[in-house]
Protein backbone atom coordinates (compact mmCIF):
# COMPACT_ATOMS: atom_id res chain seq x y z
CA UNK A 1 0.00 0.00 0.00
CA UNK A 2 1.14 3.73 -0.62
CA UNK A 3 2.78 5.01 3.10
CA UNK A 4 0.33 8.53 2.24
CA UNK A 5 -2.77 6.90 1.23
CA UNK A 6 -1.93 4.07 4.25
CA UNK A 7 -1.98 7.13 6.73
CA UNK A 8 -5.06 8.58 5.19
CA UNK A 9 -7.30 6.12 5.03
CA UNK A 10 -6.28 4.74 8.68
CA UNK A 11 -6.91 8.26 10.13
CA UNK A 12 -10.17 8.17 7.92
CA UNK A 13 -11.30 4.66 9.94
CA UNK A 14 -10.51 6.60 13.24
CA UNK A 15 -13.13 9.37 12.16
CA UNK A 16 -15.68 6.82 11.25
CA UNK A 17 -15.04 4.52 14.33
CA UNK A 18 -15.63 7.93 16.39
CA UNK A 19 -18.64 8.47 14.51
CA UNK A 20 -20.86 5.32 14.72
CA UNK A 21 -19.56 5.41 18.44
CA UNK A 22 -21.14 8.81 18.40
CA UNK A 23 -24.40 7.53 16.73
CA UNK A 24 -24.53 4.54 19.33
CA UNK A 25 -24.73 6.91 22.11
CA UNK A 26 -27.09 9.23 20.58
CA UNK A 27 -29.57 6.41 20.11
CA UNK A 28 -29.22 5.41 24.25
CA UNK A 29 -29.98 8.73 25.36
CA UNK A 30 -32.99 8.88 22.70
CA UNK A 31 -31.11 11.92 21.03
CA UNK A 32 -33.48 13.78 18.27
CA UNK A 33 -33.90 11.76 15.21
CA UNK A 34 -32.81 14.27 12.71
CA UNK A 35 -29.62 14.94 14.56
CA UNK A 36 -28.80 11.04 14.31
CA UNK A 37 -29.43 11.06 10.82
CA UNK A 38 -27.53 13.67 9.87
CA UNK A 39 -24.56 11.80 12.01
CA UNK A 40 -25.04 8.87 10.15
CA UNK A 41 -25.23 10.45 6.83
CA UNK A 42 -21.57 11.95 7.91
CA UNK A 43 -20.46 8.36 8.15
CA UNK A 44 -21.73 7.26 4.91
CA UNK A 45 -19.67 10.46 3.54
CA UNK A 46 -16.84 9.54 5.21
CA UNK A 47 -17.59 6.18 4.55
CA UNK A 48 -17.10 6.96 0.90
CA UNK A 49 -14.04 8.83 1.20
CA UNK A 50 -12.23 5.85 2.36
CA UNK A 51 -13.25 4.19 -0.42
CA UNK A 52 -12.04 6.63 -3.01
CA UNK A 53 -8.10 6.81 -0.97
CA UNK A 54 -8.53 2.35 -1.47
CA UNK A 55 -9.62 2.64 -5.12
CA UNK A 56 -7.12 5.31 -5.96
CA UNK A 57 -4.35 3.24 -4.23
CA UNK A 58 -5.11 -0.32 -5.82
CA UNK A 59 -5.57 1.80 -9.34
CA UNK A 60 -1.72 3.24 -8.70
CA UNK A 61 -0.40 -0.25 -7.56
CA UNK A 62 -2.19 -3.54 -8.34
CA UNK A 63 -4.10 -2.41 -11.48
CA UNK A 64 -0.95 -0.64 -13.02
CA UNK A 65 0.90 -3.87 -12.57
CA UNK A 66 -2.19 -5.99 -14.35
CA UNK A 67 -2.45 -3.67 -16.91
CA UNK A 68 1.35 -4.05 -17.95
CA UNK A 69 1.09 -7.99 -17.61
CA UNK A 70 -1.62 -8.11 -20.04
CA UNK A 71 -3.50 -10.96 -20.77
CA UNK A 72 -5.81 -12.17 -17.97
CA UNK A 73 -4.40 -10.40 -15.81
CA UNK A 74 -5.52 -7.30 -17.42
CA UNK A 75 -9.07 -8.79 -18.09
CA UNK A 76 -8.90 -9.82 -13.95
CA UNK A 77 -8.72 -6.06 -13.57
CA UNK A 78 -11.28 -4.78 -15.99
CA UNK A 79 -13.74 -7.44 -14.06
CA UNK A 80 -12.86 -6.29 -10.79
CA UNK A 81 -13.43 -2.78 -11.73
CA UNK A 82 -16.54 -3.80 -13.17
CA UNK A 83 -17.66 -4.98 -10.02
CA UNK A 84 -16.52 -2.13 -7.76
CA UNK A 85 -18.39 -0.01 -10.44
CA UNK A 86 -21.37 -1.99 -10.10
CA UNK A 87 -21.51 -2.04 -6.24
CA UNK A 88 -21.24 1.39 -6.08
CA UNK A 89 -24.11 1.88 -8.28
CA UNK A 90 -26.70 -0.72 -6.71
CA UNK A 91 -26.40 1.04 -2.43
CA UNK A 92 -29.63 2.74 -1.32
Amino acid sequence: MIEDIKRRALHRTKIIEGQLRGIEKMIENEDYCVDIITLSLAVQKSLASLNKLLVENHLRTHVSHQYEAGGDEREAAVAELLRIFELSNNRG
